[in-house]
């Protein structure tokens, strides 16, 4: 095959767009240019991506930028065939806008979602590895994508949730200023304990733990008197990123407090019930003479 026959096979027209006839060399062209963009952006991402990391700059923020350029490149190599194949862009200006009225009736929810993606990465209420509570599912923040967020549950599991469900629900987000966090145990002793002696054992065994912040102070209240115990609250504030953080702190306070009411003789309450005969002091001592004339 000679090049005049190639330059005539990769000039024949095969479609028509907008009265722009598409030849065979610009259906080659057309992926080419697509595959020659993506390598470029994914450069260029992975460039920007390490720079910004070996400055320790926001992960969140780094995440906004490669989409802000991944969308741009999109855009790029869109213009960039409708101008290699000679259709302008104005020609798709009607079409386009029905499209997009139909599109939108049709898929509301996803461009809901998507819209809500880019609030989240623009606002940031939420960030990646924030510590958040949704519908009582409690999660580190792994991803924000545009459709949905990835969050790594406390037992592991992964959840997809969708953009626009964090954005008009109420969403508690533990880590959205800072990660201190207040936690309390209680714990029931028998009636008849020195109540002054508990409370001072119950602090100690809070501000013996390094974990525990001493600004705010530990702080011990008698609660109440419950049925079976005198009830004794302490509440604390730690630095924790994730749940199991705070749980592990109320069993360590717990183990400690175990150990210094076995030291100082101070009985945990159980639950309990004293019983009371009310009986005629006469009826008893006949029900007594039958028995012994028996």
């Amino acid at each position: 095959m000679q090049l005049d026959d190639l330059i005539k096979i990769l000039n024949y027209p095969t479609i028509s767009i907008v009265g722009q006839k598409i030849t065979v060399g610009q259906w080659f062209l057309m992926p080419i240019v697509l595959y020659i963009g993506y390598l470029l952006t994914r450069g260029l991402v992975n460039l920007i991506s390490r720079s910004l990391m070996s400055k320790k700059a926001d992960p969140n923020l780094i995440h906004l930028i490669r989409r802000i350029i991944y969308v741009l490149a999109i855009t790029i190599s869109l213009v960039t065939i409708l101008d290699l194949i000679n259709v302008p862009i104005t020609a798709f200006a009607f079409l386009s806008g029905a499209i997009a009225i139909g599109f939108g009736f049709g898929a509301q929810n996803i461009i809901n979602n998507f819209i809500s993606g880019w609030i989240l990465m623009w606002e940031r209420p939420i960030r990646i590895s924030d510590f958040l509570e949704v519908d009582g599912v409690k999660g580190v923040v792994e991803e924000i994508n545009t459709r949905s967020t990835r969050i790594r549950r406390v037992d592991g599991v992964h959840l997809l949730i969708p953009n626009s469900k964090l954005l008009e629900n109420t969403v508690v987000n533990r880590t959205l200023v800072d990660h201190v966090m207040r936690t309390t145990v209680s714990v029931g002793v028998a009636y008849g304990s020195p109540v002054k002696t508990v409370a001072g054992l119950i602090l100690r065994a809070a501000k013996e733990q390094e974990v525990i912040l001493q600004n705010p102070p530990p702080v011990v209240t008698f609660e109440d008197f419950a049925d079976s115990s005198l009830v004794f609250e302490v509440n604390f504030w730690i630095n924790a990123r994730v749940d199991s953080t705070l749980r592990i702190t109320r069993s360590d306070v717990r183990f400690r407090i175990a150990e210094l009411f076995d030291e100082n003789n101070i009985v945990i309450s159980f639950p309990q019930r004293d019983l009371h005969i009310d009986g005629s002091l006469t009826v008893i001592k006949e029900a007594v003479k039958k028995n012994e004339s028996v």
